[in-house]
């Protein structure tokens, strides 16, 4: 992406690439156009049973020069997903998220709504470093999830914040944080879900795609959408969840606001409004 290369060894002749849920010419448009340089936070879940990777991180893009490797421009979080068959890739999806820029110029500020104190999701995801070693630890073999175990309890916590009334399951370890655009949304979980700080927080969460596990390390890899009906409010974000036992120990998200009730690009339109878990393989 940065040297704007769709090369032949490694994509196939009918890719087929999104970015933010609109599908894009692979090669010049999007974050291929302006991406500047590859530094800042790099997260890989391998997903070998099907095929998929996913990655959770910053890069940096400079939109003024079209994307030359200057050192210049601004970080920018991203999340990608790439299917591979027969050693190409077919499959390329990504969300990111960059700071909004007005028509002549200008930074106009995050994508984020203003939850942030004014710094961009690029700038504190890129601060972020090094994944937390929680995420390298390997599960026991006797202790490992399958695929779809991962899947189920990722998507508990999809379940238990959607029209969250305190009441609900909330399978937290005690040491588990969230992580949002970089920022500690909270350093309990369990804390936070059998509060009342949440409810009502979310309308629906649905477009529910699991698309990377790795047992090995207890990580699941997903998109989804949260709407708002009461202010048309959608965010778009990717999150990845590390599960222990069953319990989700830690969580890591980027997300923007999108158009409200926007799609993926990579479900039907049923799939797109429905809250049911999609595997995807």
């Amino acid at each position: 992406m940065l040297e704007q290369d769709v090369s032949d060894d490694l994509f196939a002749r009918d890719v087929r690439f999104t970015e933010n849920g609109i599908r894009l010419p692979l090669g010049n448009e999007g974050l291929w156009y302006g991406m500047s340089g590859t530094e800042g936070y790099k997260f890989y879940v391998p997903d070998i049973e099907t095929q998929q990777v996913a990655f959770l991180g910053s890069v940096v893009e400079n939109m003024a020069n079209g994307g030359v490797n200057d050192g210049e421009g601004n970080n920018v979080g991203i999340s990608i997903r790439l299917r591979i068959r027969d050693g190409l890739i077919t499959e390329v999806e990504q969300l990111v998220s960059r700071p909004e820029v007005q028509l002549g110029g200008g930074d106009a500020g995050d994508n984020t709504g203003g939850l942030f104190g004014g710094s961009t999701t690029g700038d504190r995801v890129a601060a972020m470093g090094e994944p937390h070693p929680i995420f390298f630890e390997v599960i026991p073999e006797d202790e490992r999830h399958t695929r779809e175990e991962l899947v189920q309890a990722g998507n508990y916590y999809f379940t238990a914040l959607a029209r969250h009334d305190s009441q609900g399951y909330y399978p937290f370890t005690e040491d588990c944080e969230r992580w949002e655009n970089g920022f500690l949304a909270t350093d309990d979980c369990l804390a936070n879900f059998t509060g009342d700080s949440l409810n009502g927080i979310v309308d629906r969460i649905r477009d529910r795609r699991f698309v990377a596990a790795d047992a090995e390390r207890g990580i699941i890899f997903a998109f989804a959408f949260f709407d708002h009906h009461r202010i048309n409010w959608t965010w778009q974000l990717a999150e990845l969840f590390k599960i222990e036992n069953g319990m989700i120990r830690r969580v890591e998200a980027i997300f923007h606001q999108a158009p409200f009730g926007i799609a993926s690009g990579w479900s039907s339109y049923e799939q797109s409004i429905s809250e049911e878990i999609q595997s995807v393989r």
